[in-house]
């Protein structure tokens, strides 16, 4: 694998947008999960995998409006394909890249992976203008769709 992750605790580590798109781009076997909510994939928009030939899996880390973590996380990302201890990349996406780490810890500590946190995440952290969007996914011209 060419991409290098930033080590991180309890996961396979940390790896800026870019290189979650060429890891995915790489590796057929690999599977991007989006863990925001339902109101971010509809309104904000989700990463758009049409050109590797597939999508993301929409799984929501923690439940809007409740802001309670999703009991059936580790169930939902199985659905989407994966099943552990097969060894395939699991890539987490969120809005800035703090509820992803979450996301793979659990997913590590379940048997999935290697599991991998997207750094600044779809919109990355809020900029000085007091808006997102300077960094993350869409910042750095990954391909993304509005629903």
């Amino acid at each position: 694998m060419s991409v290098q992750p930033r080590p991180a605790p309890g996961y396979a580590g940390d790896i800026t947008p870019t290189e979650a798109w060429d890891l995915l781009a790489e590796r057929d076997d690999a599977v991007l999960v989006d863990v925001r909510t339902d109101a971010e994939w509809r309104y904000v928009g989700v990463p758009d995998l049409r050109a590797l030939g597939r999508q993301a899996a929409l799984v929501e880390w923690v439940s809007y409006p409740s802001g309670q973590p999703n009991p059936r996380f580790v169930e939902q990302v199985a659905a989407a394909g994966v099943t552990p201890g097969d060894g395939r990349p699991v890539v987490f996406l969120c809005r800035s890249g703090q509820r992803s780490i979450g996301a793979a810890q659990a997913a590590t500590a379940a048997g999935y992976g290697p599991a991998y946190n997207v750094l600044d995440g779809f919109e990355g952290a809020t900029g000085p203008d007091g808006h997102r969007g300077h960094t993350g996914w869409r910042a750095d011209g990954l391909p993304w769709v509005q629903p």
